[in-house]
């Protein structure tokens, strides 16, 4: 009897160990994907410098066939087919994270003055027909996912200074977040779909030669 309720409690740990996770102190929750994908989502939040237990509030990571990848208040929804790239998904990953703290870290005026430094024409949608550029909250969030994981493998890597990721160098951006939001106030609730870049296409692997 006692053999079989501590089979049932460790059974019941192990759920909710897969259901919940921890990154850098941050909070999420995974709805859909496989364990593998959401292994995926576990190893780029945790490959980040970011401390993600800023964000005052679980977040919900949905994980299905969605074609894009994008965030609402509360919300990331990842592709399953983008997960299965594996460390090549981190960077998007990283990215829909960022617009998190968007939503719950930052106001209005926090908003136009990064608008200001990063660059844009309108911050978050509020403007609809423009690049995905040319909204700051995008630009924020790939400049975030960029600064706190400097890897190769980070599909966010600027390659110019007008790169999504490359409008303010790193250890400056760094260092204006802790002073934007080193003792946050959580804002209001936003209705913004924010969305991942374009999927950046994998290096094919040239064949192997036969001998």
């Amino acid at each position: 009897m006692r053999r079989a309720l501590l089979t049932l409690v460790s059974a019941m740990c192990f759920l909710a160990f897969a259901q919940s996770a921890f990154a850098a102190g941050g909070s999420y929750t995974f709805a859909g994907g496989t364990a593998k994908q959401q292994a995926t989502v576990r190893s780029a939040l945790d490959a980040s410098s970011f401390n993600w237990s800023l964000i005052p509030q679980t977040i919900t990571i949905h994980i299905g066939s969605y074609g894009d990848s994008y965030s609402t208040y509360g919300d990331v929804f990842l592709d399953g087919a983008l997960l299965g790239s594996g460390r090549f998904s981190w960077g998007v990953v990283q990215h829909e994270l960022g617009h998190q703290v968007d939503f719950f870290l930052f106001d209005d005026v926090k908003r136009a003055k990064l608008l200001q430094l990063l660059g844009g024409k309108d911050w978050c949608y509020a403007v609809s027909g423009l690049s995905h550029s040319d909204y700051g909250c995008e630009r924020f969030a790939s400049e975030l996912a960029w600064a706190y994981w400097q890897s190769p493998d980070n599909s966010m890597k600027p390659t110019s200074a007008s790169s999504e990721a490359g409008a303010m160098p790193v250890a400056q951006f760094r260092a204006l977040l802790t002073q934007l939001i080193g003792a946050p106030v959580v804002a209001q609730p936003t209705a913004t779909k924010a969305f991942a870049p374009a999927a950046p296409t994998v290096a094919a692997k040239p064949p192997k030669k036969r001998r």
